[in-house]
């Protein structure tokens, strides 16, 4: 089969690699009809998770129909059209009884870090009856695309960690697919304002049209200045960090009212100072997550009800053989006007 293939910092060839195999009774083997390029996936190409290695297939989103399933898959067979799930989960471990898939003992996310991934021809997905999802006939694939990660993401590690809450005033530093995925999210809880922050007019616009109510160019204004002035000097009530930098998380630090929540999702490849001198008297909670994917199946039927519209972040279409061609423009998001991508088999 072919697939993206990882072969260190900056470096990522579309090549022949070997069709996976069932290894356990519990695996199930997916044929990949869409998939999707991840914010996370230019931090691994950028070298930012030294985890990945060289010769690792990418990619931990997608849809697809199941080739093969292991003897012990009681929930799905051959034939059927399912959600791949960011996240792997056994099920039975401590963690997972917590809810806390993300550190699963024998699984979290490890489709393309630690396993081959979902930008390829086939994957192989363990524990298959908790890390898959089924899609009913006539469902709309590109849109449950989102559900592999984007949504879960950002209304978990945002919305829900940074306790949003009616009548709250709140920024979302990033407009990117996870920062605009919390924007969606985050109006489940009817915040009064909603501050969105980036240096992309194209996806500050976007953003406006997906319920923000105020949009800062941090490029071209003072971002902490025009925050200040929207909330009479008091800040924002959660500072929601959708990018992974020093400056957009120090940023958040300066944003947050007293009493506020800091909720980081950003994936972050080099340390950030934590400035206590300034935030120890503040009554200020930081948080951080890895999306555990505990709420896919509400939001699934929120996507289903037509009350989320995940598919108005979908901005170019390519081939799956054309990937490097998406990689391109993903990683050039301001001069392709790119979003979120969709790769067809």
């Amino acid at each position: 089969m072919k697939a993206l293939v990882y072969h260190g910092p900056g470096k990522k060839a579309w090549e022949e690699k070997p069709k996976p195999i069932i290894k356990e009774a519990t695996d199930a083997v997916v044929k990949i009809i869409k998939t999707t390029i991840c914010g996370t996936d230019l931090h691994i190409m950028k070298g930012d998770l030294p985890a990945v290695t060289d010769g690792r297939i990418i990619g931990h989103e997608g849809v697809g129909i199941i080739e093969e399933a292991g003897s012990a898959v009681t929930n799905f067979k051959k034939g059927d059209h399912v959600i791949i799930s960011c996240i792997t989960s056994c099920g039975k471990c401590e963690y997972c009884k917590k809810g806390m898939y993300s550190h699963c003992e024998k699984g979290g996310w490890i489709l393309g870090n630690l396993i081959d991934g979902t930008q390829a021809e086939y994957v192989l997905i363990p524990y298959a009856d908790n890390s898959l999802y089924p899609i009913p006939a006539g469902a709309d694939e590109e849109a449950l695309v989102m559900l592999s990660d984007i949504l879960p993401t950002g209304f978990e590690c945002g919305v829900l960690n940074g306790k949003v809450s009616p009548g709250d005033t709140i920024a979302i530093i990033g407009s990117g697919p996870i920062g605009i995925a919390a924007l969606l999210t985050s109006q489940f809880y009817s915040p009064a304002v909603i501050i969105v922050i980036d240096q992309d007019d194209n996806r500050l616009n976007i953003a406006k049209t997906f319920g923000a109510t105020h949009i800062i160019n941090s490029a071209k204004e003072n971002a902490l200045e025009k925050v200040m002035s929207i909330t009479n000097n008091k800040g924002v009530d959660t500072a929601i960090e959708a990018v992974g930098l020093v400056e957009t998380f120090e940023l958040c630090e300066t944003l947050v009212a007293a009493g506020g929540h800091l909720a980081n999702i950003g994936v972050h490849g080099k340390s950030v100072t934590l400035h206590m001198e300034t935030l120890w008297s503040r009554n200020i909670t930081i948080t951080t997550r890895l999306v555990d994917t505990v709420t896919t199946p509400m939001l699934y039927k929120n996507v289903q009800s037509g009350k989320l519209d995940p598919k108005k972040l979908i901005t170019h279409h390519f081939k799956l053989d054309e990937i490097v061609k998406a990689y391109d423009a993903f990683g050039n998001a301001a001069k392709e006007k790119a979003l979120k991508v969709i790769l067809t088999a």
